[in-house]
């Protein structure tokens, strides 16, 4: 394959075309632009890194940023919601326990379900004084 001069790529680059926009009825022209292959590439890039940038500052500096998945953004304060609710259902479920052992255990005494209960003085062998 042959290669390519660097000396007659740039000049490629800057040769000049012209782009002509016509009515196809009266072959009149409508709009008229001189353009190089350089010139198209700058502005294309430069209309790539406009959009690019205005893309990344709606998302940096909108709330889009917390609808978007893998950001980082929404899945933190979902995880801090996340945790907020479940500490709070973890005292709730606490409290139900609490409450169904009271109740369990009112329902017991109404119905006369009472554990026996040892009552026996409990017996504690002396110790000798220690300290003398």
């Amino acid at each position: 394959m042959a290669k390519l001069d660097a000396n007659s790529t740039l000049k490629r680059l800057r040769n000049h075309y012209r782009l002509v926009v016509m009515n196809e009825d009266t072959y009149e022209e409508v709009v008229k632009f001189k353009l190089s292959r350089l010139s198209l590439y700058v502005f294309l890039s430069t209309v790539f890194v406009i959009l690019v940038g205005l893309i990344i500052a709606l998302l940096v500096f909108t709330p889009l940023k917390y609808y978007l998945p893998g950001t980082g953004y929404g899945n933190a304060r979902q995880m801090k919601e996340y945790r907020m609710l479940k500490i709070r259902t973890d005292s709730v479920e606490r409290a139900l326990q609490y409450n169904q052992r009271y109740y369990d255990d009112l329902h017991k005494l109404l119905k006369g379900d009472l554990p026996v209960i040892d009552t026996h003085k409990l017996v504690l062998p002396k110790v000798e004084n220690l300290v003398e």
